[in-house]
């Protein structure tokens, strides 16, 4: 075998140079290491990397030791710091994953006890060899040779079931993370494979009987530092978070989405690389936006989501956002019911208000009326002046069974079923007084609804269409909802929008509260109503059933 300068095998150079690379990269994590803004995470990465440099560097110092004082100091240096790296992975492993194992005082004091115990017999192990007896062999390689003792291989055990314990909770964090963990998972699982090169060195001749641990954390620094620090940090942040997650990087491109997140938001499952606007534009317009609350829309539902997002960064260094989902959909629902109810009792308030006033002064002026007439014998005029008072009290009754209707049916539904909506208008047809007015229906559907409100929704609009002077109603039924056309008066008002105000007169003050009415019982079935700016012919309302896809919705 040819010999190095040093007059080593190159086999031999490699093996030490191995441990010297090791110390190398340990301690060029260091300076990334202090960039991580959580404290006891820092402290505990720093500690497992000085004190794993440190025993890469013992390890190369009794590989090639130049005399039995120090092969036997740098062994012993080594043995301290190996055992100093356990409690040091324990503590970052306890700290990164949120637990408190580092902090809790008895748990501390038994591992400074532990500690302080196998160290004591360590330093001691020149008087009593218990722990191992060292040989020096200035003319080969290694310079040393170990017989280790029954002690070194009782604590050797102790430190792999502790190592273990650390590993317990990386996995563990990762697969509550449930995302892009498996780089992760890959390097803690590096650390574990020198425990197989420690037991074939022992058994074979072919390694150096020590122990190699420093290369398993030296490829753990370099891989949770330098390749997959983004996703180093950011499942510290979102580990113990069950909501959907979504992590971005700089540029606001999807990183990692949980498995949370690819269940809820199905268009970011094969999101990864894509930007956020691009994979789930609703999203990233919230995201961006000033709104507190996502509305989006699975299906026939509406699901509501706070976002919260976080920044994460090494040192100056930003890497991008964690974006966190948490459902509130049952609190949202019942916050929107209540304002959209509140604005719905203050506005048919108002326009009852305004309704029944406009009644009390026309039947007060008739009725002053009749009695001018009465006094001057007319009784023609007095009969027609209470006929007029009648009517305004007929239009109070209106009103009055208007805000009963309100009141019965004016709350969003929660259970529903299926009705046939030509039925439906049929039976509201029936139920209300349309004169010589003649109604059409086309087309054939069902829909998830109350019945009761439905038929009162027609009523509603079939009362409309009577006083708007209709004297033909055509329904028209299709997959995405309905429309009632009337042949009656065209309005001349342009903003549609005033036909379903409370207190508006629009487009008259006898039909100006059966369009608001019509659209309350449309929105209690999540159902919107306008009116067809287009038509011509009368008026005609678009009542559509079929949900929106994915988008913000208002209250």
């Amino acid at each position: 075998m040819p010999e190095t300068v040093l007059g080593l095998t190159l086999i031999d150079s490699l093996y030490a140079g191995l441990f010297v690379l090791g110390a190398v990269l340990t301690a060029a994590s260091i300076l990334q290491a202090t960039r991580i803004e959580d404290r006891e995470t820092r402290h505990g990465l720093i500690a497992l990397l000085a004190t794993a440099s440190g025993w890469s560097v013992t390890h190369v110092v009794t590989l090639l030791a130049p005399s039995q004082l120090i092969a036997n100091v740098a062994y012993l240096a080594g043995l301290i710091l190996g055992f100093s790296t356990v409690w040091a992975w324990l503590y970052f492993c306890s700290a990164y994953t949120g637990r408190v194992l580092h902090r809790d005082t008895w748990v501390v004091r038994g591992s400074i006890l532990a500690y302080l115990s196998v160290v004591a017999v360590k330093l001691t192990n020149p008087f009593h060899h218990l722990y191992y007896r060292a040989t020096y062999q200035p003319a080969s390689f290694p310079a040393v040779v170990v017989e280790h003792g029954i002690f070194h291989w009782a604590v050797t055990g102790l430190s792999y079931a502790l190592a273990a314990i650390g590993m317990f909770m990386l996995f563990e964090l990762f697969r509550e993370a449930d995302y892009g963990t498996r780089p992760l998972a890959g390097l803690v699982a590096v650390m574990a494979l020198p425990a197989i090169l420690d037991v074939y060195s022992f058994a074979s001749s072919t390694l150096v009987d020590l122990i190699h641990s420093p290369l398993g954390v030296a490829v753990f620094a370099v891989g949770v530092l330098f390749i997959h620090e983004d996703r180093f940090l950011a499942v510290q942040l979102t580990g113990d978070i069950a909501e959907p997650v979504a992590l971005l990087d700089e540029d606001d491109r999807v990183r990692a989405v949980n498995d949370t997140a690819r269940s809820r938001f199905p268009t970011l499952r094969d999101a990864t690389g894509v930007p956020l606007s691009t994979a789930a534009p609703a999203i990233a317009e919230h995201v961006d936006g000033d709104d507190d609350v996502l509305a989006l829309r699975h299906s026939d539902d509406t699901e509501y989501y706070l976002v919260a997002e976080s920044t994460f960064s090494l040192g100056a260094s930003n890497l991008g956002r964690v974006i966190v989902f948490t459902e509130v959909t049952e609190t949202e629902r019942h916050r929107r019911e209540v304002e959209r109810h509140n604005a719905q009792l203050e506005g048919f308030a108002a326009g009852v208000n305004h309704e029944l006033r406009n009644a009390i002064q026309v039947a007060s002026g008739y009725t002053a009326q009749a009695a001018s007439a009465l006094e001057s014998e007319n009784v023609t005029d007095a009969q027609q002046s209470l006929a007029r008072v009648s009517d305004a009290v007929d239009r109070m009754a209106d009103r009055v069974n208007d805000l009963s209707t309100l009141a019965r049916h004016g709350r969003t539904l929660r259970d529903t079923t299926t009705v046939d909506v030509a039925a439906a208008a049929r039976a509201g047809w029936q139920t209300t007084d349309t004169g010589d007015c003649e109604l059409t229906v086309t087309g054939d559907t069902t829909v998830s609804a109350d019945r009761v409100r439905l038929e009162d929704l027609f009523e509603s609009a079939f009362a409309f269409t009577t006083d708007n002077n209709a004297t033909a109603v055509t329904v028209a039924i299709h997959d995405d909802g309905f429309s009632i056309a009337d042949n009656g008066a065209t309005p001349s008002v342009t903003d549609t929008t005033r036909f379903f105000d409370y207190g508006d007169a629009v487009p008259t003050t006898e039909a100006g509260m059966h369009l608001p009415n019509v659209q309350t019982l449309a929105r209690v079935h999540g159902w919107t109503v306008s009116v067809d700016p287009d038509y011509e012919d009368g008026v005609r309302l678009e009542i559509t059933t079929d949900p929106a896809p994915i988008a913000l919705t208002d209250p």
